[in-house]
């Protein structure tokens, strides 16, 4: 999704390094403070080391690594910058783990010029000494200890010999070689030449020479020049041989020869060439003119050179015979000659290292820093694709040595401005995002702005300090002179005020200028536009200098980010906030622009409360990104624009700890308008995306799916990061900087999910197949297309797994299925049912089920296939519920003929409870329940909402007895309590029934039969005798005897009551909480059982069942204490809706029942006589709020009247809310189902005259009264209210009138809050009132789906 694609850790000034470890080969140099280390072979990125991770607290501006080098023995690597010297030593547990070694500082005038290091020996030389140093350990920590120490020049080089008996030195375009001795630090020979000396090598001789070691030099005229020890004075180097290539060169007149630039000379090391001609002889056969010419190349060891020549061709000479006695056996050999190769013109350094392959070579050379393939047998048989090229770098430029403060991009993000402490670059973004391409530099700029939407422009020349190359025209803005200049030819200039910052709107294709702003500095700041014309005739333009009518000075006014302007699909007319501004009192007002000079319009705020902000930044798609420090760390929230009665705005709310400090935001954009953020800390960047709605649990609204860390790589803590195109995002660290997307893949490959596919599947609309899906269409009461959907996936999945795909395909059903009312026929065929065009067509009739038809049979295969291979792109969770919906689906279809629509909705949700918990519940599973909960969706009891659609159910006769079997026939309290059944049960004599089953398998539960389990069931019930006999049978129990004594008297006596008051009150003292009640209720204080169960057993439900038993009524003084007490304030303490209806349906306040629904909590709690003191979360993201509220609405004249209180854009814009829920759910088709079908039925207040002229209805506008819809689609309505006290719903008799004289007409507004007089008018108003029109605001699809 995304991984590191490229790394920009600035290329090499000067030499590099070679590693050569076991496993790979490392490429190594220095880049300003750092060192820089690289895979040799493919240039990737492996580690970067900071020098000041050694000296800790160091001023970094000041530190440039002036010399580095490896010891190749003890796998160091050391560096020097000014009079300091850091070593790192690479882990032996940990690959690609440096540890600092240890750490040598000389004085401040000792300023290190060149060091070299070999085995444990150190040679350091600075601008007046030379020294040599050994590695010793002290206490266990590595120490350098200083060897000797003498006078020297300005030493621009130093080399160790192989045997470490001597040292070669080089003075900066110097001409001479000076040797020293590295035990005593004599100067032992000076070595003269005719001009400077450009390299030095070392070579090591053969095992069996008992000669030295061989010097190669190399001059500035590609000379080389072969030293070796003499034969009686081995300390002492001669000159051995001097080859020249120029010679063997075509003959070019003197002139020519004059003119052209000489390339250098470079050593290919023979034992790596060695080792892979010999792998290429023993496994690769080929030509045998080939073969042969490699074998000579092989078995003669000869010494390779080589060299680049700056028309680009190769030339390789080979020395012979270097290791034998006397010199004039020296023989040389020209292997290549002028062979055109891909290899840069005269690289300045070049190094030889193992290939990908063991039949391959690698050679780095530079600059450009770049890496070719060498395959030998093509190499030296001088074909083209003997030498490719593998990777490459940029070149090296001034500026990229400068941290990095900040990046700014484009609107579309196709091109980027890198702003550094010290000047800066623009890059342009190609290949999806891939790819970066410098495209011009500046020398100081404060804020930076790149135009022409970032396309590449070949007319347009960027002018920088004699740099000249084609690129983007962008504007930088000084703040010591206060200029905005557009780098153009020529350049432009503009003065503007001081500014905080600086920025462009994506370009129209209309216009033939870009619009730039400014956000001016100071205490009330104002907005600059300005129009930049690049091409043939540049220009700046200032249009307009406003202010932002603000009603209180902003602690900060920030651009909304465009980056989803262009990438997402709405259109292009669409209104855009192009400024957010952020009160001190945390008020977040979006703005758009009137005109060109007019000023600005404010097209939202979000109050979010928070104060001291200290950052902020705003999506295209509105979404707002706040950080505020707290006491306990850094908190992050994330708000929404739409603001409204159902919504807060917040969205995600996360506090982290005070260790992490957040350092930047950025936003991006995928192309169906989700929002992705990216939060950067120090040394990690977190990548959050907006997370599915699920109706199973409830998690955040935002999720981290990717956490990108650099510290294994960068030392530096992260400056900025920001997305690109295409997903991309770019990282900046120190002065380096990473590319993080999806890598370009091969042909064959598989392609790999993006960031763009990955969030549009976290977030996007669901298959039909999700379990998702499948449980809102089965709450939405639309069977049908449950099933037709299901004998798709069981088509799909047999064609899948019988084809062995990797990749499964899934149908999809046409969206106006979801528009369908459910047939009355079953079994439902879907897509395969048979169409006949007479009845009597076919012959004959087969009885037996259509294998593609919804049966039992095929449902079973379905789920057998599934149990085995679960359906890719599911979690284990949703798979789970996936095999529970279609289990439970396939159980409670045979009873959905006996069902109304509710029970239907209580007995999935009863048989999915329990088929997932069954699941869950594995044996001998050793971690703890609630973990196993938490992983896979174990719950202790059903949701209140599920019980809800049981109470209002017409069939709780047949759902007790599912509940029941459920149960296998036993229920116990704790299995009623789960169920919720004393809630939902409606009829007091089935819950003193069911009351009596609990009471008989609590007592048979186990085999104790202990009559304390069961006495308070049965004394609710009054069945004291009952009790009593089971004491007889409990001949083991030790409370036997005292029980039966006092259970034979008689509690219909008061002395006898309060005998019982007495022990329940002992009982509640010994915290035999159960039992106390069941006492407390055989003397007849109903009122202590119930606080019992509230206050210690913490079961408001085992309170309700004893309320509504004991009192046989729903309006008992004990039962309405329990609501209106303890239930109601719970229900708005959890902001729990469903418990707060069901409690007012309870109090016959059926008008809040419904009211609850869709009304704030505030406003409910101030219609109640109760105090409500606490106030939880809104909870409007559950859609079945709707399928309620739908349903009780015009279902009693208390509900009508209820309904008649909810505002006419009240319930819009709770429909809204509701189908943006489903979008958030994924459950677009249902959401478009959801607006389009909504019926709202409204109550009016107008009165209607028989003898005035009535005037047509609108088609647009026509309302009708509330009661009308419900007596259309219902036989009768409850009549639940009293209705002699309402007003006389006959009109009195009109006045008399002259002949002639006609009535006046009446004149009648109706407005948005034209229903508070219904609220006021009563039920009398109400049921004498005529047809009117309301108007509803009209539905807006693009408004809609921006959200």
């Amino acid at each position: 999704m995304l991984k590191l694609v490229r790394a920009f850790p600035g290329s090499p000034s000067s030499a590099f390094h070679i590693l050569c470890l076991p496993t790979e080969t490392l490429l190594l140099y220095p880049s300003a403070d750092a060192v820089v280390i690289l895979d040799a072979t493919s240039l990737r990125l492996v580690r970067t080391l900071a020098f000041s991770q050694v000296f800790l607290g160091r001023d970094r501006a000041g530190t440039r690594i002036t010399s580095l080098t490896v010891d190749p023995a003890l796998k160091l690597v050391a560096t020097a910058s000014g009079p300091r010297l850091a070593v790192w030593a690479l882990s032996g547990v940990s690959a690609h783990t440096w540890l600092v070694h240890s750490s040598l500082i000389l004085p401040d005038d000792k300023h290190i010029a060149a060091i070299d290091c070999r085995s444990g020996l150190l040679a350091v030389a600075t601008r007046s000494t030379l020294s040599v140093y050994t590695l010793v350990m002290e206490n266990d920590l590595p120490t350098w200890s200083c060897k000797w120490t003498r006078s020297s020049q300005t030493l621009s080089s130093i080399y160790f010999s192989p045997c470490l008996a001597h040292l070669a030195t080089t003075l900066e375009q110097a001409k001479v070689v000076g040797i020293v001795s590295t035990t005593s630090g004599r100067q032992i020979q000076t070595i003269p030449h005719p001009r400077p000396v450009t390299d030095i090598v070392w070579r090591s001789t053969q095992a069996s020479s008992r000669d030295g070691p061989v010097l190669y030099t190399v001059t500035c005229d590609a000379a080389l020049r072969i030293f070796i020890p003499v034969l009686d004075s081995p300390q002492y180097m001669q000159l051995h041989a001097t080859v020249d290539i120029s010679p063997s060169m075509p003959s070019q007149p003197l002139s020519r020869q004059a003119e052209r630039p000489v390339s250098n000379v470079f050593y290919l090391n023979k034992d790596m060439f060695s080792n892979v001609l010999t792998a290429v002889l023993t496994d690769m056969p080929h030509d045998e003119a080939k073969i042969r010419r490699v074998q000579d190349i092989r078995d003669g060891g000869w010494d390779m050179f080589m060299q680049v020549l700056p028309d680009g061709s190769l030339s390789i000479r080979a020395l012979a015979n270097i290791d034998r006695r006397p010199p004039t056996l020296l023989k040389q050999l020209t292997l290549l000659q002028n062979i055109p190769v891909p290899l840069p013109c005269a690289p300045s350094y070049l190094h030889v290292v193992p290939g990908p392959t063991k039949y391959t070579l690698a050679l780095v050379s530079t600059a450009p820093l770049s890496v070719h393939v060498l395959d030998p047998l093509n190499f030296f048989d001088s074909c083209s694709d003997g030498l490719t090229l593998r990777g490459h770098a940029l070149d090296y430029v001034p500026e990229e040595d400068s941290h990095i403060k900040r990046f700014v991009r484009t609107p579309d993000g196709t091109g980027l401005a890198v702003v550094r402490e010290t000047g800066g670059e623009a890059w342009i973004v190609r290949d999806l995002g891939t790819v970066l391409q410098r495209a011009g530099r500046w020398t100081e700029a404060d804020h930076v702005v790149v135009l022409n939407g970032g396309k590449f422009t070949s007319s347009e020349v960027i002018c920088l300090s004699s740099h000249t190359s084609p690129g983007h025209s962008f504007a930088t803005f000084s703040a010591s002179t206060c200029i905005l200049t557009l780098h153009t030819t020529p350049k432009v200039t503009l003065p503007l005020p001081s500014i905080s910052s600086l920025f462009s709107l994506p370009p129209r294709s209309a216009t033939p200028y870009e619009c730039i702003y400014a956000i001016t500095a100071g205490p009330t700041p104002s907005i600059c536009h300005v129009h930049a014309v690049s091409g043939e005739a540049p220009s700046l333009s200032l249009i307009s200098r406003t202010a932002l009518p603000l009603p209180s000075p902003a602690t900060f006014t920030l651009p909304v980010d465009p980056m989803g302007w262009i990438s997402s699909r709405a259109s292009a007319g669409t209104e855009r906030d192009v400024l957010l501004s952020v009160g001190s009192g945390g008020e977040l007002m979006f703005w758009v622009p009137e005109g060109k000079r007019s000023g600005w319009r404010c097209t939202g705020k979000v109050r979010t409360g928070r104060k001291n902000i200290r950052m902020a930044r705003c999506s295209s798609a509105k979404k707002t990104v706040l950080i505020v420090p707290r006491a306990d760390g850094e908190e992050l929230t994330i708000w929404d624009s739409k603001e409204s009665e159902f919504s807060l705005g917040l969205e995600y709310a996360k506090t982290f700890s005070l260790s992490d400090h957040v350092n930047d935001l950025d936003w991006s954009s995928t192309p169906d308008g989700q929002s992705i953020l990216a939060v950067g800390f120090a040394y990690r960047v977190e990548v959050l995306c907006q997370q599915r709605m699920t109706y199973f649990d409830e998690g955040p609204g935002w999720g981290v799916i990717k956490s990108i860390g650099v510290e294994s790589l960068l030392p530096h803590p992260i400056s900025d990061s920001i997305w690109l195109a295409h997903g991309t995002l770019l990282v900046g660290s120190g002065h380096h900087m990473c590319l993080y997307g999806l890598p370009r893949q091969a042909e064959h490959e598989e392609a790999e999910e993006g960031l763009f596919e990955y969030v549009a599947r976290l977030n996007g609309p669901l298959a039909d197949y999700h379990p998702q899906m499948l449980l809102q269409c089965l709450l939405w009461d639309k069977l049908d297309v449950v099933k037709e959907i299901l004998v798709n996936l069981s088509r799909d999945v047999e064609g899948w797994q019988e084809l062995h795909n990797d990749v499964f395909r899934s149908s999809s059903i046409p969206i106006d299925h979801y528009f369908k009312k459910n047939r009355n026929s079953s079994p439902v065929i879907n897509t395969h049912l048979r169409h006949y065009s007479s009845l009597f067509l076919g012959t004959e009739e087969n009885d037996e089920p259509d294998d593609q038809s919804f049966s039992r049979s095929l449902i079973e295969r379905l789920l057998s296939h599934l149990e085995v291979v679960p359906l890719p792109h599911l979690t284990p969770n949703e798979h789970a519920h996936l095999l529970v919906l279609i289990q439970a689906m396939l159980e409670v279809d045979d009873s959905r003929r006996a069902l109304d629509a509710n029970g239907f909705r209580y007995l999935i949700s009863m048989r999915s409870f329990y088929i997932l918990n069954e699941r869950v519940s594995v044996p001998n599973n050793l971690e703890p329940r609630d973990t196993v909960g938490r992983r896979t969706g174990w719950r202790a009891r059903l949701r209140y909402r599920d019980i809800i659609w049981a109470f209002h159910s017409e069939s709780q006769g047949l759902l007790l007895t599912a509940s029941l079997t459920a149960c296998q026939g036993k229920m116990t309290w704790s299995d009623a309590r789960t169920l919720g059944v004393f809630l939902w049960l409606n009829s007091v004599e089935a819950m003193r029934s069911h009351m009596e089953v609990i009471a008989r398998t609590e007592y048979m539960v186990g085999e104790a039969r202990d009559p304390v389990a069961c006495s308070l069931f049965y004394f609710a019930l009054g069945k004291h005798k009952l009790v009593h006999g089971l004491w007889r049978q409990a001949a083991w129990h030790r409370e036997q005897a005292v029980m039966l004594k006092f259970m034979s008297n008689d509690f219909t006596q008061s002395r006898w009551r309060t005998a019982a008051l007495k022990n329940a009150y002992a009982l509640l003292g010994k915290r035999r909480f159960d039992y106390a009640a069941a006492f407390f209720i055989l003397g007849g204080s109903l009122k202590d059982a119930v606080n019992i169960c509230l206050r210690h057993l913490d079961d408001f439900q085992l309170a309700v069942a004893l309320a509504r038993v004991v009192e046989g009524r729903d309006d008992g003084p004990v039962l309405c204490d329990i609501l209106n007490q303890t239930i109601i304030p719970l229900a708005f303490k959890k902001g729990n809706r469903w418990l707060g209806s069901w409690a007012f349906w309870l109090l016959h306040r059926r008008d809040l029942a419904v009211r609850i629904l869709v009304t704030p909590l505030q406003d409910v709690a101030n219609a109640l006589d109760i105090p409500i003191t606490e106030l939880g979360n809104p909870h409007y993201d559950d859609p079945s709020l709707a399928l309620l509220f739908s349903q009780l609405k015009s279902k009693t004249l208390q509900t009508a009247k209820g309904t008649s209180e909810i505002s006419g854009r009240a319930e819009f814009n709770f429909v809204l809310q509701i189908a943006r829920v489903f979008t958030r759910m994924g459950c677009h088709a249902l959401a478009l189902d959801l607006v389009r079908s909504w019926s709202f039925d409204r109550p009016s207040v107008a009165t209607h005259d028989p003898m005035q002229e009535i005037a047509p209805p609108s088609p647009t506008t026509r309302r009708m009264l509330a009661l009308e819809p419900a007596m259309r689609r219902r036989s009768s309505i409850m009549i639940d209210m009293d209705l002699s006290t309402a007003p006389p719903t006959r009109r009195p008799s009109p006045e008399p009138r002259e002949a002639g004289e006609h009535p006046a007409p009446r004149i009648e507004t109706i407005n948005e809050d034209g229903d508070w007089i219904a609220r006021k008018a009563g039920l009398g108003s109400l049921l004498k009132t005529a047809k009117q029109d309301v108007q509803v605001p009209d539905f807006d699809i693009d408004s809609f789906l921006s959200s």
